[in-house]
């Protein structure tokens, strides 16, 4: 369909002896949110890496836009990962060097962007994301939440095709992680982002438009 932004079919992985992913297929469609759960084991994150082609399958196709994308090599691979995929993982892994925007900034300069407008475009994600208050600050001077809102900034400051967040609020208090939720809707709301969350928070998994459960690597609903 031609608002399918994420197309993987019969996605096979297995490290040595151990399949990890028996045949799984996944349909995303532009501005859902998906939310994957399952029990430690089950192939949530595994499935999500191959996705955002962190990893690749030893059997299966994963499509992105349209993009057959484990046709490219290693090379041209990194360089579309870079431009259509965000990432936010359960520890914000922010250089501590540097300050929020210029941890924002930096995926847009690794893919040769003018600094001028990356600059300007990270402050608007910051500013949409209630930092702009925060942008001269260096990451241990931030709260976790902040923390965490400032990778969700990096994430987004490409315009990726989809944001594939990995236990996103695993490492904040429940008060941080329920505004770290909304804030995913209220994206694709103002954005029109597209979402895949690996999660064990149920209510956040509840809150997705749709709860895709893994079990013993295969999707069981």
């Amino acid at each position: 369909m031609a608002d399918t932004i994420i197309n993987a079919t019969d996605i096979h992985k297995s490290y040595g002896s151990l399949k990890v992913l028996k045949g799984v297929d996944l349909q995303v469609k532009k501005g859902e949110v998906v939310s994957i759960a399952g029990a430690s084991g089950a192939g949530k994150t595994t499935l999500l890496h191959i996705v955002g082609t962190l990893d690749r399958c030893n059997k299966g196709t994963v499509e992105i836009n349209g993009v057959n994308v484990f046709k490219y090599d290693d090379k041209r691979l990194s360089d579309f990962r870079n431009k259509s995929i965000g990432f936010v993982f359960q520890f914000h892994h922010l250089l501590p060097e540097f300050t929020a925007l210029e941890n924002v900034c930096i995926p847009a300069l690794i893919a040769r962007k003018p600094k001028k407008q990356v600059e300007k475009e990270a402050k608007n994600i910051l500013g949409i994301l209630g930092l702009s208050e925060r942008e001269e600050h260096k990451p241990n001077e931030l709260s976790g939440g902040e923390q965490q809102r400032v990778a969700v900034a990096r994430a987004l400051i490409n315009k990726p095709a989809v944001v594939l967040a990995d236990e996103p609020s695993g490492n904040l208090d429940s008060e941080n992680s329920e505004e770290l939720h909304k804030m995913f809707f209220s994206l694709r709301e103002e954005l029109g982002q597209t979402f895949i969350i690996v999660t064990h928070n149920k209510d956040l998994a509840k809150m997705a438009d749709r709860i895709i459960t893994l079990h013993d690597g295969l999707i069981i609903n």
